[in-house]
């Protein structure tokens, strides 16, 4: 019962800590952002390799999310909101770094069905690095979709509202990128890195 009341109060001095950083408290502003930076960074870095420019996002995000606070409706945490403004921004940055984007076109993509395989066990020797580099080594197209699905946990909707795709886009670039992703496992676990 107490570890209940201990969330309610921690719910409560959290909103309390908002409102006040919508009257501009400055306190209050530096005491959200100590509290979420190293969190907000550690997202940051699953998308931007470049420390420098991951805490360039994160500080852009800060600002981006105090100017817009009256936005915030407490239907979600406010680190949930604030993942979301982190993670739309290196994918602006992302999209803005690369030369020329390709675009996948509804009528080329193929409705596909996820394969029953849920399968995502990994072997002992292949470690939390090697599915980084892996998942990093991906096709762009396929990369964002694999993080934002498997490692942030977004659903395809959400997905396609990110990165501005369809669900159907995002289904396929899903299934292609799993596949490619236990390849590249694969070949690390039988001990023949490409």
């Amino acid at each position: 019962m107490k570890s209940i009341k201990s969330k309610i109060n921690i719910g409560t001095s959290q909103l309390n800590i908002v409102e006040q950083c919508k009257k501009k408290d400055r306190r209050a502003q530096l005491q959200l952002y100590n509290q979420y930076c190293n969190g907000m960074l550690v997202v940051a870095l699953r998308f931007i390799t470049d420390k420098m420019e991951a805490e360039d996002v994160v500080q852009e995000s800060f600002i981006k999310a105090f100017s817009k606070l009256n936005q915030y409706k407490a239907e979600v945490s406010f680190g949930a909101w604030l993942k979301r403004i982190v993670i739309n921004k290196c994918i602006d940055v992302l999209k803005a770094k690369k030369q020329r984007q390709i675009e996948l076109q509804d009528h080329h993509l193929k409705i596909v069905d996820e394969p029953t395989d849920d399968d995502w066990t990994v072997d002992d020797n292949i470690t939390l690095e090697d599915l980084k580099v892996s998942i990093e080594a991906l096709p762009e197209k396929y990369k964002y979709v694999v993080m934002l699905y498997l490692v942030e946990g977004y659903d395809h909707q959400e997905i396609a509202e990110i990165l501005d795709i369809t669900e159907v886009a995002s289904r396929t670039q899903l299934m292609r990128g799993k596949q490619k992703l236990k390849h590249v496992l694969k070949t690390i676990r039988n001990g023949t890195r490409s």
